[in-house]
């Protein structure tokens, strides 16, 4: 499995997770999920997501997105 397919199966499982517990527990769980928005978005523009980075020194392949 390769960075990419891991950097956004996190973010996806992470959003709604926070999704989930705004719903149950606390709308403010929801500046979790603007924060992982934030965080796409920027690695949009720079292709550099800090997750890819820890990912890459632990030895996962690169994809194509995060180099």
């Amino acid at each position: 499995m390769n960075i990419d397919k891991i950097v956004f199966r996190i973010l996806g499982l992470v959003m709604l997770l926070s999704a989930i517990l705004a719903y149950y527990h606390s709308p403010y769980w929801l500046c979790l999920t603007a924060l992982m928005g934030l965080n796409m978005f920027q690695a949009s523009f720079s292709g550099v997501c800090p997750l890819s980075v820890v990912l890459k020194k632990m030895g996962y392949q690169p994809g194509t997105i995060f180099k």
